[in-house]
């Protein structure tokens, strides 16, 4: 499954690359995040209680940064477990770049999973990331006292 948007984030873009890699700030932004933090320089650790609708599994897993270009762009790939619900896993390009005195925001992201999370249905996960990504920048946003602007897509 694919997915991607774009924002203006009225805030500099220091202050968006900043808050991306705050766990405190993500936390505040990821819907049923129970815990992240720094495991090392270019991971985090974390724990997730995801709305499927028809369930709620809990995913413990890993971020991954690579390609990371300071305040610029990288690729944020995860991987979790989600008991019996199997395994979910996505990677995204987030791209970075000055619009004015905002930020624009930009990514791509592929995701997937295997096991009974498949056995949903396409429609049902895709329909819950998406609405899981639209949420995430929203409360980003928030978290960083930004106002927000969804963009159509490219």
């Amino acid at each position: 499954m694919e997915f991607g948007g774009r924002y203006r984030i009225a805030a500099p873009r220091m202050a968006v690359w900043a808050a991306l890699n705050d766990p405190e700030m993500l936390k505040a932004a990821i819907p049923g995040c129970d815990h992240i933090a720094w495991a090392g320089p270019d991971s985090l650790d974390l724990e997730i209680r995801v709305n499927l609708g028809i369930a709620k599994p809990v995913f413990k897993g890993e971020l991954a940064l690579s390609n990371v270009l300071p305040a610029e762009s990288y690729t944020l790939a995860g991987r979790g477990k989600g008991g019996l619900m199997g395994l979910a896993e996505g990677a995204a390009d987030i791209t970075l770049s000055d619009d004015g005195e905002a930020t624009f925001l930009a990514f791509v992201a592929q995701g997937g999973g295997s096991g009974q999370i498949m056995k949903l249905g396409k429609a049902l996960v895709g329909n819950s990331a998406q609405r899981v990504i639209d949420g995430f920048f929203e409360r980003f946003a928030d978290a960083m006292g930004a106002r927000i602007e969804p963009l159509d897509p490219v």
